[in-house]
């Protein structure tokens, strides 16, 4: 199974998180913003829902550090 590189998630779940409160205050660009970040987090860990999403690149994260590893953006699983 391919992982997306623990740099990627990172940056991901970093992402999601700076604009989930941007959206909630109605912004309409963050909206479209943390749709496309919360579909890249849900396609990257082989998940369908952001909470899911959230939980497996925070595992994966804990599990590898915060980065390290290829340069191509994925890993093979373990």
């Amino acid at each position: 199974m391919l992982m997306a590189h623990p740099t990627v998630l990172k940056d991901l779940v970093e992402r999601y998180e700076t604009l989930l409160p941007q959206a909630e205050d109605g912004s309409a660009e963050a909206h479209r913003r943390l749709e496309d970040v919360t579909y890249t987090l849900c396609v990257s860990t082989g998940t369908r829902d952001i909470d899911n999403a959230l939980a497996t690149a925070r595992r994966q994260l804990s599990r590898t550090g915060s980065g390290g590893g290829s340069e191509s953006g994925f890993a093979l699983a373990r």
